[in-house]
């Protein structure tokens, strides 16, 4: 007798006969959920079925194919964001928007429809808040229009009907995990709902040329909730990243077919929303003191350079075991980059907590941190400052070397518009303003005395 359900992990899709507590293709726990299965008909005939019913496809000369970058965009009222975005959101594409609860993804949303809504016509959907919900939140970021229209629904089959129309430019949907569609039995949020609603909506978003944004949950890890074939599909897929209770919060776009990977657009949360940074080197060191442990970072957000502070402190351990904490900076690359002080500059560090924060609520993807925060950690040991007239940046390897970094270039045009002197970095870049440094040893000596 052929089963009659299975087991589908929600975050790989992996079926299982048998519930299991962890998944073994993905290593999630408690993943699996229970869905209905139909029995499948003889393979051979299916596939001689699938044979006959294949017509031939029609096609084009390439060279008469209109480019998708012909098409006209529109214009999010943010700059940088649309730059982000390769010029704007373009109509008949999809973007997936995936953020931690409460960091200002539907703000985003509401003050990128009032911008469209004031010469196209948009669809805000929702299927999470009601109607008076979504209407405050208008009112306090003053969107007002008469083309800005609302709907509460669950329903894939009625969002991919309503798309089909053609009536709307963009569809704002919020969010795939509460969709779900009348032909499969499994709950909202499964792996077979988010993917089969998935294509629904991006079936009907590109046979109408309407652009619609999808908004996606995260997992506890910060990861987009859901099965991997979701972010295949959709055209566009944005992470909104940062400290939901303040600090400045990014936008990035990690897959984009119409534009660049590498650009960032940063944000701060004001009483009238989403506000974009214009200047955030300058907002991240107006307030800062220069004492022991502190290090001016040239760092690279996507492709904007943008100068941080990197703070350390280190504190006599009371335990054996001395403790590592970092906050914005990757705890790993902390204590390999611990061991190599160690190793490499016989800085006595094993009787000592070290702590490491970003100031700001960055998180740093740079591994031209690592000489700052080498410098910030012998500093706070020595009790030492370093001048204020240094930004520093550079990679740091397990021999102790200082190796090139990413576009110096920038970092260094961004340290002189804020006022900095010299800056600290490898021996490989030539330029005047550059203090050349070869390993961590000479450069602890030289300059953290």
């Amino acid at each position: 007798m052929k089963a009659r359900s299975q087991f589908v992990c929600q975050q790989c899709g992996a079926t299982y006969t048998k519930w299991v507590g962890q998944c073994s293709n993905c290593g999630e726990w408690n993943s699996l959920i229970e869905q209905a299965i139909e029995d499948t008909a003889d393979k051979k005939l299916t596939i001689d079925k699938a044979k006959s019913s294949g017509k031939k496809l029609d096609f084009v000369k390439i060279d008469s194919i209109i480019p998708s970058d012909a098409k006209a965009r529109l214009s999010t009222s943010f700059s940088d964001l649309d730059v982000v975005l390769g010029g704007g959101i373009l109509k008949g594409s999809v973007m997936l928007l995936a953020g931690q609860p409460g960091i200002g993804k539907s703000t985003l949303l509401m003050q990128i429809c009032a911008a469209v809504a004031k010469k196209n016509n948009v669809l805000y959907i929702s299927g999470e808040e009601s109607a008076g919900q979504v209407k405050l939140r208008a009112t306090r970021l003053g969107a007002k229009s008469d083309k800005l229209n609302f709907a509460a629904s669950t329903s894939g089959n009625d969002i991919a009907k309503t798309i089909e129309t053609g009536e709307f430019d963009l569809v704002i949907v919020d969010s795939i995990q509460t969709l779900a569609i009348s032909e499969i039995a499994s709950a909202p949020g499964t792996v077979s709902q988010v993917t089969n609603c998935g294509n629904l909506i991006i079936r009907a978003a590109k046979a109408t040329d309407t652009a619609v944004v999808i908004v996606g949950h995260v997992t506890k890890e910060g990861t987009l909730a859901g099965p991997k074939v979701l972010e295949h599909l959709v055209d566009v897929v944005l992470n909104f990243e940062g400290d939901r209770y303040g600090g400045f919060k990014t936008v990035r776009a990690v897959k984009n077919r119409f534009g660049s990977t590498n650009e960032v657009a940063i944000f701060e949360m004001l009483d009238k929303g989403l506000s974009e940074v214009e200047n955030p080197s300058a907002a991240l060191l107006s307030e800062r003191m220069n004492t022991d442990g502190s290090v001016i970072l040239a760092t690279l957000n996507g492709n904007r350079p943008i100068l941080v502070e990197i703070q350390a402190l280190a504190t006599p351990s009371n335990y054996g075991y001395p403790k590592r904490t970092a906050s914005g900076f990757d705890l790993n690359r902390l204590n390999l980059l611990i061991a190599v002080l160690e190793k490499r500059t016989k800085l006595k560090l094993s009787d000592k907590d070290i702590f490491i924060n970003v100031v700001g609520g960055m998180k740093l993807n740079d591994s031209a941190a690592d000489l700052a925060v080498a410098i910030a950690i012998a500093s706070a040991v020595a009790g030492r400052k370093l001048g204020e007239e240094y930004v520093v940046f550079g990679e740091v390897g397990l021999g102790g070397e200082i190796r090139s970094a990413f576009r110096a270039d920038q970092r260094i045009a961004e340290a002189k518009k804020l006022g900095f002197k010299h800056a600290i970095g490898p021996a490989t870049v030539k330029d005047k303003f550059v203090v050349p440094v070869r390993d961590l040893r000479e450069t602890l000596i030289r300059f953290v005395k």
